[in-house]
């Protein structure tokens, strides 16, 4: 459960979801009119930040520098829109509708309340005025006048009907104060980066089978018939032998022929890299401002 200490830590600090998804920015936290406890948180959801949603945090961790809420992303983005900017107060419609989104019973939670100790709005004005003493005593903000409506309580950032003295607020919450002057205040726009996978490369090696020829010289043997005529040279061995006979002589012939044989040889290596480019784009958000208007006597100067 978040403390009213901790709402410092949390506004515009990161907000994931139960799988440790971030789920946007927590904007506002808003109030329990009945116990003046932290009971929902405003998130910036959307591409640039342009849909505020709301989620419960009474069973919200916070953790480092983010906030842990036990909804998933999708969840949150899916739950009914809430006007914001409606005075700092969920209407019990709005409270409904949200309950039965996140699965929370209305009955339970209205019981849980007014427990003994939470100064909920079903107990007497004395043990309401008991219970925010009590919680002004363990480093908690006087409530002077304790709110009896069962709406949702006020929001962080000048939206609260009973907001606590500046004196006693921790940084980020502004009070109305008693002097003559009034606070203009603006949203500005925070442009940030968040690196998501765009795709995979892979190297996938496989065998493919082609024809190759060549060219090879081969040589074979042939016969040929050589006749010579007898001449003093070679009288006595042509002569040799008997006179008239019957012979035979064999001559073997060869030839050549081509032989294929493959042999395995690396040839290359091949190695994938992620090359960084730094491309500028453009961003567009919309971002509200307060204007101040003087409303006067024309001879008011």
């Amino acid at each position: 459960m978040i403390t009213r200490e901790q709402i410092p830590a949390v506004l515009d600090h990161p907000v994931h979801d139960r799988e440790g998804k971030k789920i946007g920015e927590a904007k506002h936290v808003f109030l329990d009119d009945a116990t003046g406890r932290p009971e929902w948180v405003s998130v910036k959801t959307g591409l640039f930040g342009t849909n505020e949603s709301f989620i419960p945090i009474h069973e919200a961790n916070l953790v480092e520098d983010h906030l842990e809420v036990p909804y998933n992303k999708d969840m949150v983005k899916d739950a009914p829109n809430v006007d914001v900017d409606s005075g700092g107060h969920l209407s019990e419609q709005e409270e409904h509708r949200l309950y039965e989104h996140y699965g929370i019973d209305w009955d339970t939670a209205w019981q849980d309340a007014n427990a003994s100790g939470t100064g909920g709005w079903a107990r007497s004005d004395r043990e309401q005025r008991t219970g925010t003493e009590m919680e002004a005593d363990t480093g908690g903000w006087e409530n002077t006048e304790p709110r009896l409506d069962a709406g949702i309580g006020t929001g962080t950032e000048g939206r609260a009907a009973q907001e606590p003295s500046t004196a006693d607020s921790p940084p980020g919450y502004r009070g109305s104060g008693n002097d003559d002057a009034m606070t203009r205040s603006e949203e500005r726009m925070h442009v940030g980066k968040e690196r998501r996978e765009t795709g995979r490369a892979r190297l996938r090696k496989y065998v493919v089978t082609e024809e190759e020829q060549r060219t090879v010289p081969v040589t074979r043997e042939e016969v040929r018939v050589e006749r010579e005529p007898i001449t003093d040279e070679n009288r006595d061995t042509a002569t040799a032998g008997p006179e008239i006979t019957e012979s035979e002589h064999e001559v073997t012939l060869h030839e050549e022929r081509p032989v294929v044989e493959t042999r395995v040889e690396p040839v290359e290596r091949v190695r994938l890299s992620a090359e960084e480019h730094t491309d500028e784009e453009a961003v567009k958000g919309e971002v509200r401002k307060e204007r101040i208007e003087t409303d006067a006597p024309d001879d008011t100067k």
